[in-house]
């Protein structure tokens, strides 16, 4: 944001007004640019960055409609709040049909005016760092679910870049919904060996006399069912790589065989004699400790040492909850993408709850929550009260003073409060301001048990 506290551009042909609205925003701190047209603010505009513009309406030949349109157009993050003296409803859905941010009718009050405008740069801010996200995840490559900066998935890159080259095999440890096949994909995408095939295969999911005719193929007659031979997966990914997911899962007996195809790189059909030379680099990946289980004789210890050549482990999203804000901007981004939703962002309440919520489901579970809430929001911004009630009741901690919990309950009780008081009870603006219809309005209302009076008055 520009400035202290945000760069706003005032526009209006009416010097008087002008000069009143500018003098009282200054007053305030904030850095203000005049227009005295359309022409001369879109002028300006193509040569300064606005966090909010004030324009009246009705303005000569260029009005303020067209400085909308301009600013939309141009920058897009930039709030646009449009005044007039003939305030009408068509005019208001007219405007925020353009993307107006807000409408005020003339003449409003310094405080209304104050508040709008308050209200404007947090919107320009939070629709900012959206973009920003964007911008950021856009350069990344196809796999690359990975995001995060905190320092556990710096190492994890780090590990990746430099394992990716060689021909070892990769032990990839972490809770489920962690990304282990996502690190694999990786280490793939970014070997010599990317332009053959990686064949992922989930271990737990196959009983073993199935699991073994999956890996390793099977003759003709080998069983019942078999009617024909077929290829195993490690045929399907010579020269490339094969992905064993949940590998602590696979019985001794399968053990013992897998072991002997990894160290003579050779494989046997299930009913068959014959070697059957294959190239595979073999990364696996496990939620459970397998240190632990060789220790318990549930895992042969030489197969142990042969899959943790390289051993990469990937932290639960509670731990490295500082990439949880860039992870929400991905989902929200990539669903509302594919589903056309108009959903651009969430409210800085609700990225602070998602910080604080534990993920027992780790990314796969966050990706969920933004996929069914953007689908239900009905709201540009997602609000705290949008989220699933298992995510809203977990205990906020008060930042006011460091040591006192509070329920979620309470923390929107006290923010739905603080709206109404500052909005004089309004509540249209209310519901506007917090990004609900009304009727979710007074549905949390009755919850907090806050009087609004009728639900058909203003």
């Amino acid at each position: 944001m520009s400035g202290s506290s945000g760069m706003i551009l005032v526009v209006d042909d009416d010097a008087v007004a002008r000069k009143l609205l500018a003098d009282a925003l200054e007053k305030d701190g904030y850095e203000v640019e005049i227009a005295g047209g359309g022409a001369e603010a879109i002028a300006l505009g193509r040569t300064r960055q606005f966090d909010v513009v004030l324009t009246d309406i009705k303005m000569g030949t260029v009005d303020g409609l067209a400085v909308l349109r301009e600013f939309r157009q141009r920058s897009p993050e930039t709030a646009i709040v449009l005044l007039t003296a003939f305030g009408s409803m068509d005019g208001a859905i007219e405007a925020i049909k353009q993307g107006a941010y807000d409408y005020l009718a003339k003449p409003f009050k310094k405080k209304e005016i104050k508040l709008v405008v308050k209200r404007s740069l947090e919107h320009s801010r939070l629709v900012r760092e959206n973009t920003r996200f964007r911008e950021v995840l856009r350069g990344r490559d196809e796999w690359a679910h990975l995001i995060g900066s905190s320092p556990a998935m710096l190492e994890v890159y780090k590990l990746v870049a430099r394992v990716s080259s060689g021909k070892s095999t990769v032990l990839l440890e972490g809770e489920s919904g962690t990304g282990k096949e996502l690190v694999a994909r990786a280490i793939h995408a970014n070997s010599l060996r990317k332009n053959c095939p990686f064949v992922p295969v989930n271990c737990a999911a196959l009983m073993e006399p199935l699991l073994e005719s999956e890996l390793f193929g099977h003759e003709k007659g080998a069983f019942t069912g078999a009617v024909t031979a077929k290829r195993g997966l490690f045929e399907t990914a010579d020269q490339g790589t094969l992905f064993l997911d949940e590998i602590g899962d696979i019985s001794p007996a399968l053990q013992v065989k897998l072991l002997r195809v990894i160290q003579e790189q050779e494989v046997r059909h299930v009913g068959g004699t014959a070697p059957i030379k294959v190239d595979v680099r073999i990364v696996a990946a496990t939620n459970r400790d397998l240190a632990r289980m060789v220790k318990d004789g549930q895992f042969r210890e030489d197969l142990f040492y042969r899959l943790n050549v390289v051993r990469i482990v990937l932290p639960p999203l509670r731990e490295r909850r500082e990439d949880i804000p860039m992870l929400a901007h991905h989902f929200l981004h990539k669903v509302s993408t594919d589903s056309n939703q108009p959903v651009r962002g969430f409210v800085p309440e609700t990225i602070a709850l998602l910080e604080r919520y534990h993920w027992p489901g780790n990314v796969r579970e966050l990706e969920n929550l933004i996929e069914r809430t953007v689908s239900l929001a009905p709201g540009p911004l997602i609000m705290v009260d949008d989220l699933p009630e298992a995510v809203r009741k977990v205990a906020a901690r008060s930042e006011a003073n460091g040591d006192a919990l509070l329920s979620l309950d309470e923390v929107e009780k006290r923010h739905l409060s603080r709206v109404l008081k500052e909005t004089g009870g309004n509540k249209v603006r209310a519901a506007k301001i917090l990004g609900i219809d009304r009727r979710t309005l007074y549905r949390m209302a009755k919850r907090f048990e806050i009087d609004l009076g009728e639900e058909n008055a203003e």
